[in-house]
């Protein structure tokens, strides 16, 4: 007998990600850019792509989260719940969306239960972590290509009363940075340049990716926005677009120098998210420092927010359920998509 097939959707505003299950354990993870805000029709183009991908995607249960209800396509946000949970019931069999305290919900009751699953998936994700892991506490950061998490989970639950975006930003559970879509004038004000420090440009020339382009540790399969200029995505054009952030051109300077200028912005970055990771701590018991499950596009900086004597440990290799015959590179793709994993993996739980 087959075992059951169960897929998760994280529907964002930049990006489409889902996980397919077989048997409560993922088999395969997929990331598609997907710039919602220029219309809806590339969510459509999106849904295509899985359902060639995924044959048996059109009779299997789905679990969804989303975000993408913040674009500036739709009026307000309720709007955006509604169109978005309208689209997928069209060409999904009955999804699930994913309400945070309410349950889950069929498309059909999205319009009254919008402000719980109105980018409810950083809460999906933790929510799996806590339930993965009931014996620790610690701290899910999730460090996508536009935004970070920080949420810290103890002993089976998720103890933060934040519930919307607006109470996470309040308390240092969201931050609005990421490795790949954040402009870098929102990084930092200032940065150093032989031996100064600059006042940066409030332009939209350079972004985080062109840094950890430079730094190599961006891995170019999850690079997949444009860059600032729509030039190419290369070392050469990382530096053109760097140098413009001080007044510069490439050719001032040598490729070490813009190696070591990208190095300096992502100092910046990394400080910025220790002292938000801070905040978030000091919030919990003395434990919850001792343990970081990374996440996202962007978890190769989680070593480095470890205090010492703490452990970090990666959401697709540690917490995600890889089934035996996962693709290759799932666990890395299930870490970057976490919350289309996590998502999936709930409904699955709660359905037996």
């Amino acid at each position: 007998m087959a075992e059951p097939q169960l897929f998760g959707w994280d529907v964002g505003g930049a990006h489409v990600k889902a996980c397919r299950l077989v048997g409560a354990r993922v088999l395969d993870v997929a990331q598609w850019p997907c710039p919602l805000w220029q219309g809806t029709e590339h969510l459509e183009h999106v849904l295509a792509q899985a359902a060639a991908r995924w044959p048996g995607l059109a009779h299997a249960p789905h679990a969804v989260t989303m975000t993408g209800e913040m674009v500036d396509l739709f009026e307000h946000r309720e709007h955006g719940v509604q169109r978005i949970a309208a689209l997928l019931a069209g060409a999904l069999h009955a999804p699930r969306f994913f309400a945070g305290d309410a349950g889950w919900c069929e498309a059909a009751q999205a319009g009254r239960h919008w402000m719980q699953i109105a980018s409810a998936n950083w809460l999906a994700t933790a929510r799996h972590v806590a339930r993965a892991m009931p014996q620790s506490a610690g701290v899910l950061v999730d460090i996508g290509s536009t935004t970070t998490d920080l949420i810290a989970f103890a002993f089976g639950r998720v103890p933060t009363t934040s519930r919307s975006d607006v109470q996470r930003l309040a308390r240092s559970e969201l931050v609005y940075q990421g490795v790949v879509r954040t402009p870098l004038c929102g990084v930092a004000r200032r940065v150093p340049w032989r031996g100064e420090r600059l006042n940066v440009m409030n332009e939209f020339f350079a972004t985080t990716a062109d840094v950890y382009r430079l730094t190599g540790e961006l891995d170019p399969a999850h690079d997949q926005q444009p860059s600032a200029d729509h030039a190419a995505k290369d070392a050469a054009g990382s530096r053109a677009r760097l140098a413009r952030m001080i007044g510069l051109d490439a050719r001032d300077a040598d490729d070490a120098e813009w190696l070591d200028f990208a190095r300096a912005w992502r100092s910046l970055q990394l400080a910025e998210l220790r002292s938000q990771l801070d905040h978030v701590l000091a919030a919990q018991p003395r434990e919850a420092a001792l343990l970081l499950v990374g996440a996202g596009c962007g978890a190769f900086l989680v070593p480095e927010l470890l205090s010492a004597g703490a452990t970090a440990l990666d959401y697709g290799r540690d917490v995600a359920p890889l089934h035996p015959a996962a693709a290759p590179g799932a666990a890395r793709w299930a870490g970057v998509c976490a919350p289309a994993v996590a998502v999936a993996a709930l409904l699955a739980e709660d359905l037996r």
